[in-house]
C-alpha cells in the first residue's frame, strides 16, 4: 500500500483492541472516494478514445492494475496519478480527486489499522507458522491462498486482495531505512503450497529479498525442543516516536495490541525466537538446500 501518515487512533493506549468478527468482515469494500476517482479515470480515458490496454501501456501499469483502480478496488499511487493526469489532458481533476481518497481497498477491516502503521514503521518484526507472510509472497503463492479460501472468493475479490498485497510489498523496496525481520517455520516450505513450481519460485523470491541490507530472514528448525512462539504468529512494529505495537491474527479477526506491558512480553518472545531459529547465514543455506531438493 502507499505510505499513509495517519497515526494510531486515539484509543491506542488501551490494553488490546480486538476486532469482533462478523460474516462479512473479511470482505473489503471499496470506498466512495475510490469509486469516484476510478470513475473519473475511466471517463477521461474513454473520452480520450483509449482502451484500457492502450491506457495501461501509456501509464506503464498492467491492465489489471488499471482495471482495479477504475473499479475503485485499488489505491492509486502518486506516479499513476501524475502519469494519468498528464496523459488525459492535465486538467488537474485527477490530482484534486486523489486528495480525497480514503482507505486502501483489498484489506480486511480488522487489518487496516495495522496497515497504516506498517507503512510508516521504522522496525517491523514478523513471526509466522501458518503461511509465508504477505510481504514475502509471490503472486502465484498469494493467489493460491486466495483461490482456496472458504467461503470462496469471486474473481474481483481475488484481484482486489492481490493488488492490495502487492502494493504493501513495495514497502520492502521503498523504505530502505526500515528494519524488517522475519522468522519463518521450516514446514512452510515443506508443505509445498500450490505445488513444486510455486514453492521453487517462492524460495527464489525470498532468497532475493534476503540479500537486502535492511531485511533479515531466519528459519525456525522443524525439530526444536524449546520454542518461544508456540502461542501463534505475531507481528511487532516500532514507530518513529519509538512506540511499539503488536498485531496477532486468527481465523476470522485480528487483535491490535497497544499496551506497553503486552508488547514488551511479545518483544521478549520474539527476541528468544531469534536465538532459537537458524542464523541468517544458516537460514539462507537451508533455503537453498530445500530449493535444490525440489
Amino acid at each position: 500500500m502507499g505510505e499513509d501518515t495517519v497515526g494510531p487512533d486515539d484509543n491506542t493506549h488501551s490494553v488490546a483492541d480486538a476486532a469482533t468478527p462478523s460474516p462479512c468482515r473479511g470482505e473489503p469494500e471499496p470506498s466512495d472516494s475510490l469509486r469516484t476517482f476510478g470513475a473519473v479515470v475511466q471517463a477521461l480515458r474513454e473520452h480520450a478514445g483509449l482502451t484500457r490496454e492502450q491506457f495501461a501501456a501509456l501509464v506503464r501499469y498492467s491492465k489489471h492494475t488499471v482495471a482495479s483502480i477504475e473499479l475503485g478496488r485499488r489505491m492509486p499511487d502518486a506516479a499513476f496519478t501524475e502519469r494519468a493526469e498528464e496523459l488525459l489532458g492535465n486538467t488537474g481533476a485527477l490530482r484534486k480527486a486523489a486528495q480525497h481518497l480514503a482507505h486502501q481497498p483489498g484489506l480486511a477491516t480488522w487489518f487496516r489499522r495495522w496497515a497504516r502503521l506498517e507503512a510508516v514503521a521504522v522496525s517491523l518484526y514478523t513471526y509466522e507458522c501458518r503461511v509465508v507472510p504477505g510481504l514475502l509472497q509471490t503472486e502465484a503463492y498469494g493467489r493460491t491462498l486466495f483461490e482456496n479460501q472458504l467461503p470462496p472468493l469471486g474473481d474481483e475479490q481475488i484481484e482486489a486482495q492481490w493488488a492490495a498485497r502487492a502494493e504493501r510489498q513495495r514497502l520492502l523496496w521503498e523504505r530502505p531505512n526500515t528494519t524488517y525481520s522475519f522468522i519463518l517455520e521450516e514446514h512452510l516450505f515443506l508443505r509445498r503450497t500450490g505445488g513444486v513450481s510455486i514453492t521453487q519460485e517462492l524460495i527464489d523470491h525470498i532468497l532475493a529479498i534476503a540479500e537486502q541490507r535492511n531485511v533479515e530472514i531466519q528459519v525456525m528448525p522443524l525439530v526444536r525442543e524449546t520454542h518461544a512462539g508456540l502461542a501463534g504468529p505475531m507481528q511487532l512494529l516500532e514507530t518513529q516516536e519509538s512506540r511499539w505495537f503488536a498485531y496477532n491474527e486468527g481465523q476470522r479477526g485480528g487483535l491490535f495490541v497497544s499496551d506497553p506491558k503486552e508488547t514488551s512480553i511479545l518483544q521478549r518472545r520474539y527476541a528468544r525466537m531469534r536465538s532459537q531459529a537458524h542464523t541468517l547465514e544458516d537460514s539462507v543455506s537451508l533455503l537453498r538446500r530445500m530449493r535444490g531438493a525440489l
